[in-house]
């Protein structure tokens, strides 16, 4: 049986990554709007009525009036932050926790979730659910992603200042210095944690991937725990999971002359877990294609959920780093 699909907003960074997971699937039929109607809202109201899922690839304010056009059965999947810590929508992180992907088979409204987030919940929630961590943890992430995330304009901003020639100004640019990301109340709500944690993102001069980084003094957890407890945690909690994978202890040949490079899982939907740290602390790191498991591959997880499908679809399963 075909299910059909329309992606709004498919021309943007997001939705043409989804497309291209997309098109060449043979259970699917792609509706697509004329480019000069796409903010007809007859014709898109048509289209999300005909599709038996749409997927949102829109700013914050227009998927919120898409939604607005939906009648209540109409199942969606929102890759905005504007539902993300919404009560009657579905997150969409399968690997979050034990009833997640049945929560996502069964879903109208689903959140896909956002890079950054992805990367930090699948690092810090097991060890809050295992009790070592508090709930009321102080805790610090320090991320770097590729500039792509940014969306059109700073997606142009980088890439004219790279045309005209190397500028160490635009090597490392940390942002969101007013510390009111629009990511951290879905970081707080779905780490379970009772305070928001202090986020300090910054964009590389490079297209695509993402590494976010937890450290955590061992002085300050709940549970008297040594890195390589730390590590065999999120081994077993991970250990059947087909798009995360626990690199060795310290990183292994993971490293390349002792740095980790943000870019070895681009173009993939697999994310990394890596534990490094000594007797008094351990860094959390984890690395991800934040237009892959990060966006699109996320939102090609969650429709294969509900559409019952094979929840890998679609999507490579290449894992290129060494072990």
């Amino acid at each position: 049986m075909t299910s059909r699909v329309f992606i709004d907003g498919q021309e943007g960074t997001t939705g043409l990554q989804i497309h291209q997971r997309l098109r060449e699937r043979s259970d699917l039929e792609l509706l697509e709007i004329a480019s000069e109607r796409r903010k007809d809202v007859a014709a898109k109201r048509e289209l999300m009525r005909a599709a038996d899922v749409v997927i949102l690839c829109l700013p914050d304010s227009a998927a919120i009036e898409a939604v607005a056009l939906a009648n209540p059965e109409m199942r969606i999947i929102d890759a905005s932050t504007a539902h993300r810590v919404h009560s009657d929508w579905v997150y969409g992180l399968p690997e979050l926790e034990a009833t997640a992907r049945e929560r996502l088979r069964s879903a109208r409204r689903v959140s896909n979730p956002g890079c950054y987030p992805t990367g930090f919940l699948l690092a810090v929630r097991p060890l809050i659910d295992a009790g070592i961590m508090s709930r009321a943890h102080p805790l610090v992430v320090h991320a770097q992603s590729g500039y792509s995330g940014g969306g059109k304009k700073l997606i142009e901003a980088f890439e004219n200042h790279r045309e005209t020639g190397p500028n160490p100004a635009w090597t490392v640019r940390p942002y969101a210095l007013t510390l009111e990301h629009k990511h951290v109340p879905e970081m707080q709500r779905y780490a379970e944690l009772e305070h928001a944690p202090l986020f300090c993102p910054m964009l590389g001069n490079y297209y695509q991937g993402m590494l976010v980084h937890v450290p955590l003094p061992l002085r300050a957890l709940v549970k008297s725990v040594s890195p390589a407890d730390v590590h065999a945690l999120l081994s077993e909690r991970y250990a059947r999971e087909r798009f995360i994978r626990v690199m060795p202890l310290g990183g292994g040949q993971a490293l390349e002359a002792g740095c980790l490079n943000a870019t070895a899982l681009n173009h993939t939907n697999q994310l990394e877990l890596f534990v490094f740290g000594n007797r008094d602390h351990v860094l959390v790191t984890a690395r991800l294609d934040n237009l892959g498991k990060g966006a699109s591959g996320a939102a090609v997880q969650n429709l294969n959920l509900m559409l019952g499908c094979d929840e890998g679809l679609g999507l490579p399963n290449q894992t290129p780093s060494v072990a």
